[in-house]
């Protein structure tokens, strides 16, 4: 992934192109090309104090320069109301992100490189400055941080409770900007001298897009100096940990090593499988002593929906599955009242378990570890229990009114409340509340009945096996006498609702072909397919609502209300290709030329690959072209679902696939649940998702 000169010194072009180095640990450096923060989540020092979550930065930016016969040329740029100064992108002439952020300035006949990398399982950052090819001149590089010590979310003013003091000894710096946060460190070769100042009113375009507060101070503490040699460096190391014995070349030698190793286990020549498989190390984090997902950057840590959505393309297609088991153990371990979370929240421990999908992607993404994994020792000591209590909670009813009805489907719903991915909430608005019996559910639901009934049998538990087979032989009658809109030719998006059966043209139906094999005739399913590719398909994910709808929303802009009003109402998911082109496959077949046709449904995200965040897959996109790349610009389930597609239903991987066992016959696994989950949270938001981009 590289950028040219032209790119890198069009301002705006440089700008809109983002780079991420995610740690393991839920801290993360990230900014753009032109090295100008446009976002208040841009920093190079973001660190988790309780990984994944309570994240805070504590240095935002460095402002460098390049002393050259007396003269100082800037290599920073950064921008402020109505001006760009310093203009440092002007010299840039390359940027690479392999193996890790790296731009190239030429300056009078002089080549600097600048390197950034987040070392994994380390609260430490690394900026390295090298001096290319040779000259008699002599090269200073000054090098000033920018502080603020805040949490993610907010922004940070000029303000007297900022401690000013450095802690400096050789080599080695520490500032504590206040004391309930973890002070910054630095580890330097080069020297340091102590010269506060304040740079005020930082200017985040970005933020003013999405109608938010977008400026804010930063603080300076001092200066480095180095001199750079030909062959030489100079290095700086912000860390949050102790940085009293870092040695730079070993971190960086090793790191290159583990980057190296993550490339050569990719056994597919097929470029977008490696693009996707590169990106998806980002997302898994620690959590305790265990791991789990990050559903996207900036702004998301963990939920429950997200991470089974995503597990299978992100951990069992890829051969992590001790990583996948990690997850679910975790998450067995909070299932209340037949529910796991959605989502554990940045400050306090009490998880959220306000979905009525996250527990059922559990049960299928359970499936799906076993059937990879083969472990059932484990999966019957800890997963199976969780999953009885899930469907036992389902059936005698649990929170948000969710509970099997009498016609064995699964209702929910409350005012106020939004449980399905369609999860959007402005005030009190809840703008798709999908009340009632909606269609995705109902395909999970009868998925995990499937799958209660063969662990039953696999565990010898014959008893629990017959009800769940009885459970599951009604919920499919129910559906397929309730679901079916004849008039429209495919399935309604919610049945028994308030307001009555919701006809509504969304993608959601393709879970009953995704999920199973028995849920709609082979006619119907084709009719569902040319009715989801004729409204809702684009070059890059799946509208959520089609475009002759009344409420349909052509653009994912404006203010939080605006974007909150669209995210469900036409607004394109990529994540949602991973079931389409599963559903696709099913109808359409699995001949040479039909794969052909249905990669071709996924060669718009090859090419996004290269805009936005570099490497890695948006949220979401506007609805109609140019399908601008909105939200958060590196989502979990944007990678893991059309990765898993490519892998399980294409084949773009030689190593052999895992065959999954549901009942007395084995079959090829079940498509991996590419349910969605709509997450947008505020900076000051905690309930549901809200948009923050």
């Amino acid at each position: 992934m590289k950028v040219g000169a032209t790119d890198c010194q069009d301002l705006d072009r440089a700008l809109s192109l983002e780079w991420l180095e995610t740690n393991g640990r839920g801290g993360f450096a990230s900014g753009t090309v032109a090295g100008a923060n446009t976002r208040r989540y841009h920093a190079l020092l973001l660190t988790a104090r309780k990984p994944p979550s309570e994240r805070v930065v504590l240095v935002n930016h460095v402002e460098e320069w390049l002393d050259v016969d007396e003269q100082a040329i800037p290599l920073t740029t950064n921008l402020y109301p109505g001006a760009v100064h310093p203009a440092g992108f002007e010299r840039c002439t390359g940027f690479a992100l392999d193996p890790w952020p790296t731009w190239t300035y030429g300056i009078g006949g002089i080549t600097v490189q600048r390197e950034v990398l987040c070392v994994r399982g380390r609260d430490l950052v690394i900026l390295r400055w090298s001096l290319k090819g040779k000259t008699k001149k002599t090269v200073r590089l000054r090098v000033r941080p920018k502080l603020t010590g805040r949490d993610y979310h907010a922004l940070h003013r000029e303000n007297s409770g900022l401690a000013t003091e450095a802690f400096a000894q050789r080599g080695m710096v520490t500032w504590q900007t206040y004391p309930d946060l973890p002070a910054a460190k630095a580890s330097h070769s080069g020297e340091y001298r102590h010269a506060p100042e304040w740079y005020r009113q930082i200017r985040f375009p970005l933020e003013q897009q999405r109608g938010l507060d977008c400026e804010e101070d930063w603080w300076s503490p001092g200066e480095f100096t180095f001199t750079l040699d030909h062959g030489g460096s100079a290095d700086l190391v912000l860390a949050s940990e102790s940085v009293a014995s870092v040695d730079v070349p070993a971190l960086l030698k090793s790191e290159r090593a583990r980057r190296k190793s993550v490339q050569t286990q990719i056994s597919s020549a097929d470029p977008l499988v490696r693009q996707l498989w590169g990106a998806t190390e980002a997302y898994l984090s620690e959590r305790d002593t265990g791991q789990t997902v990050v559903a996207g950057y900036p702004w998301f840590t963990d939920w429950g929906r997200d991470t089974f959505i995503s597990l299978p393309g992100l951990c069992l297609v890829t051969g992590r599955h001790e990583v996948a088991w990690q997850v679910i153990e975790a998450f067995a371990a909070h299932v209340s009242e037949g529910m796991i979370p959605n989502r554990f929240p940045d400050a306090g421990e009490q998880p959220e378990y306000n979905t009525i999908d996250a527990s059922l992607w559990f049960i299928h993404t359970v499936d799906r570890y076993l059937a990879y994994a083969k472990d059932g020792a484990r999966v019957r000591e800890i997963a199976w229990p969780a999953i009885k209590q899930i469907l036992d909670g389902y059936r005698k009813g649990t929170r948000y009114g969710i509970r099997m009805d009498h016609d064995g489907l699964i209702a929910g719903g409350m005012p106020g409340a939004q449980l399905t991915w369609m999860d959007a909430k402005v005030g009190d608005w809840v703008v798709t509340p999908r009340h009632g019996k909606p269609v995705e559910i109902q395909a999970l639901w009868i998925r995990a009945l499937a799958i209660g009934e063969a662990f039953a049998k696999k565990f010898c538990e014959p008893a629990y096996a017959e009800r769940c087979r009885m459970d599951r032989q009604a919920a499919m009658e129910s559906f397929q006498r309730r679901f079916w809109n004849s008039t429209g030719g495919y399935l309604f998006d919610v049945v028994d609702g308030p307001d009555g059966d919701d006809a509504s043209i969304r993608p959601n139906q393709l879970y009953a072909i995704a999920l199973g094999d028995d849920l709609v005739t082979k006619e119907q399913a084709k009719q569902i397919l040319d009715v989801v590719e004729g409204h809702l398909v684009t070059p890059v994910g799946l509208r959520t609502l089609s475009p002759k709808d009344e409420r349909y929303r052509a653009r994912y802009q404006g203010g939080v209300s605006d974007r909150d009003g669209a995210y469900h109402q036409g607004t394109v998911w990529p994540f949602l290709l991973g079931p389409f082109v599963t559903a696709w496959l099913k109808v359409h077949g699995a001949a040479t030329s039909k794969k052909a046709k249905a990669h071709a449904f996924l060669k718009g995200l090859e090419r996004h690959l290269g805009e936005a965040c570099l490497g890695q897959v948006a949220e979401i996109f506007d609805a109609e072209a140019p399908h601008e790349p909105r939200g958060c610009p590196a989502q979990a389930w944007s990678v893991a679902e059309p990765l898993r597609a490519l892998i399980e239903d294409l084949g773009e991987k030689t190593s052999s696939s895992a065959v999954a066992t549901t009942g007395a016959r084995r079959r090829k696994p079940t498509q991996p649940p590419p349910s969605m989950t709509a997450r947008r949270e505020k900076p000051s938001h905690t309930g549901s998702r809200t948009s923050l981009s």
